[in-house]
């Protein structure tokens, strides 16, 4: 009687493949249902806001919030340990799946990259272009990155909702563009939203870095090893001027793709599997919590300023990421730099390029950065609640339309 090869016998290539298949799995599984956490927050936020109870809503975010050890003690509302603190570790995640992906993923060769990377890259000039056009005041101006990411647990989500009618090669392209967005949204935190570099804070910088490399250097691969390493790193950004959550993503790009030892599990994967729950299930909704709660009468859209930006960002999301996910993958076809992928069609893109349009937290986040002024901000986020949930609902109707068109048009048995 034949027997199945066992685990020992299989080729590298195969256990390598299916350890990738299962993470991608694992990685889906959890956004999707995060997404729904995510929503819920949401929609607890902006009830709330709105509320008799509206006042405690924002007093429990400004309540100050005391961090330390010893004489080194720190005093800032809760607010700021959520958006600053708290959210390094989000970006600790992100920087890990994007390490991964590069190294055995859909970022892993310049021809897997090439139809992600160009649906990314006109998903991100396309709706900023709508928003420019649209706020050509310097003060609204600063929004322009606002519609520009993708929030990758929103728009999986969605996808989820949609079931096995989606092709496997749909969702990892989703996927892949959103990562890809994530990193753009990284590099445009890095440079245009980050204040006057104060140098001496790249001392300390450096300090956790190189702390970094010599934990790596003896062969130590407890994660918790890293947390004070990490805490420098964080400390020296945030002197520097420089957003200090960025703090995450150069700690997840330094974390090892290959095993420590010469049998067991690459760091990256192990503690990329450990916190992602954490994230999608803790970090994630208690930063909507706190930053999704936009008190509507406090938002005057009569006012051309509050106006011109949420028109801006809704225009932008809904349109502006079909357009230009569609348009850049096309061009990129049609000059041959890349190909559809098996079972994807123009139109399985296109049900992308309406999800891409829902940015939610990634969007949120650069609004806080973007404006100082309570007016804008309330508009920036009223834009993205509005933008991210037309987006979800044309994306679900392009989706089932889909699927009941391929219902239609399939054989009888």
């Amino acid at each position: 009687m034949n027997r199945a090869p066992s685990r020992q016998t299989l080729p590298r290539a195969q256990l390598v493949a299916d350890r990738a298949f299962a993470a991608l799995s694992r990685f889906l599984h959890i956004e999707a249902v995060s997404g729904v956490v995510l929503l819920l927050a949401a929609a607890i936020a902006l009830i709330w806001a709105n509320s008799p109870a509206a006042a405690s809503y924002h007093a429990l975010w400004h309540a100050p919030l005391t961090l330390g050890i010893g004489p080194y003690v720190s005093v800032q509302s809760l607010h700021f340990w959520i958006n600053d603190a708290l959210m390094a570790v989000f970006f600790l995640v992100v920087g890990m799946e994007i390490r991964r992906e590069i190294h055995e993923g859909a970022l892993a060769s310049l021809p897997l990259a090439a139809l992600p990377l160009a649906a990314a890259l006109g998903g991100v000039l396309v709706p900023a272009l709508i928003y420019v056009a649209l706020n050509t005041d310097p003060t609204t101006l600063r929004g322009w990155a606002v519609p520009t990411a993708t929030d990758i647990a929103f728009a999986v989500g969605v996808l989820a909702l949609l079931g096995r009618s989606i092709p496997g090669n749909v969702r990892v392209l989703l996927l892949a563009l959103a990562i890809i967005d994530d990193i753009v949204a990284v590099l445009i935190i890095a440079v245009f939203y980050s204040g006057g570099l104060d140098f001496s804070g790249l001392l300390v910088a450096g300090l956790g870095i190189f702390m970094v490399l010599g934990l790596q250097r003896i062969g130590i691969g407890s994660a918790w090893a890293y947390v004070v390493p990490g805490a420098v790193l964080w400390l020296g950004l945030l002197q520097t001027g420089a957003h200090p959550t960025l703090a995450g993503v150069v700690l997840g790009l330094m974390t090892p793709v290959l095993p420590v030892r010469l049998r067991g599990e690459a760091p990256v994967t192990r503690v990329q599997r450990a916190l992602h729950p954490w994230v999608a299930y803790a970090v994630m909704p208690l930063f909507a919590l706190a930053n999704a709660g936009v008190t509507l009468d406090g938002v005057d859209l009569a006012s051309g300023s509050a106006q011109a930006v949420t028109l801006g960002v809704v225009l932008a999301l809904v349109l502006g990421k079909p357009l230009g996910v569609l348009g850049a993958s096309w061009l990129a076809v049609r000059l041959g730099l890349c190909r559809l992928p098996d079972g994807v069609t123009w139109s399985g893109v296109g049900l992308v390029g309406l999800l891409a349009g829902i940015g939610f937290t990634m969007s949120i986040f650069i609004a806080t950065l973007a404006f100082d002024d309570a007016q804008l901000l309330g508009a920036a986020k009223l834009g993205v609640l509005l933008a991210s949930l037309l987006a979800a609902v044309l994306g679900l109707s392009w989706g089932f339309l889909q699927a009941w068109r391929a219902r239609r048009s399939a054989p009888l048995a």
